[in-house]
């Protein structure tokens, strides 16, 4: 049985007065998540806590569960994939449904993106622009697609990479949760082996640091904590301009 060892740290930055992202790292169901709230002082607080809290809270409880789900399966995707992809579409229910109990929580939601292991293939799901990385044999790969405005036209071919980072719109993002009223969830599977090491994390890293500073300082790193605090200390360092969340996670074998 493959070993995992995991870490995780949050900045407020050096910006910000207030912390919106969150995290959570469950161990004992290989549940690995990161969510970067939006709506301002607290709001972004809540609607971060919120999804975060749904989607442990369903992983915990169907994971084990041979019952039928309410739910439509992507035959495409493995059993725990769907159980995943489900988990999100619930905590963006669990969003609105705070909004709705609560008007003055209106405008707020809030990005996530979460790994799931079993076995040796993980799930990868994720709505916003929090990101999913993997480093393999010292190279580092994106392993999700930010859902922003720019990102789009990047894939379009109206903008370029460069220009993308650069944008005044660079931060708009097209999905949330808590967001239009249903929302689309992408999932990857990937195969996961002895040596990688995954990265999830929240913008705040992402628009301080690039892809190749990023894997250069993940390369660098002697454990997952090292990893997660150089990378957090370097987005400061740059300015801290947001929050900043960042989980790791260390494949190796027992």
């Amino acid at each position: 049985m493959l070993e995992i060892k995991s870490s995780g740290l949050s900045d407020v930055g050096r910006a910000r007065t207030h912390n919106e992202d969150c995290f959570e790292i469950d161990t004992e169901h290989r549940l690995y998540l990161v969510a970067d709230g939006m709506g301002g002082h607290k709001y972004g607080e809540v609607a971060s806590r919120v999804a975060v809290e749904a989607i442990r809270d369903f992983v915990v409880t169907t994971h084990e569960s041979d019952s039928t789900w309410p739910f439509v399966l992507d035959s495409r995707l493995r059993r725990h994939s769907n159980l995943l992809k489900n988990a999100v579409k619930e905590a963006h229910d669990r969003v609105l449904s705070a909004i709705q109990k609560d008007h003055r929580l209106y405008g707020m939601g809030t990005t996530v993106v979460s790994f799931y292991l079993r076995g040796d293939v993980a799930a990868v799901a994720h709505v916003g622009d929090s990101r999913a990385y993997r480093l393999r044999d010292g190279a580092l790969e994106l392993l999700t697609q930010d859902h922003t405005w720019v990102n789009e036209q990047v894939v379009a071919g109206y903008l370029s990479e460069a220009q993308a980072r650069v944008h005044p719109l660079k931060n708009v993002v097209t999905r949330a949760l808590g967001g239009e009223r249903d929302v689309k969830v992408d999932v990857r599977e990937v195969r996961v082996r002895p040596g990688d090491l995954y990265i999830l994390c929240s913008d705040g890293l992402t628009t301080m640091l690039s892809d190749d500073e990023i894997g250069e300082l993940a390369n660098h790193g002697a454990s997952t904590e090292e990893v997660c605090r150089e990378l957090v200390q370097y987005a400061n360092s740059r300015g801290g301009h947001d929050n900043v969340t960042v989980v790791t996670l260390k494949v190796d074998d027992r």
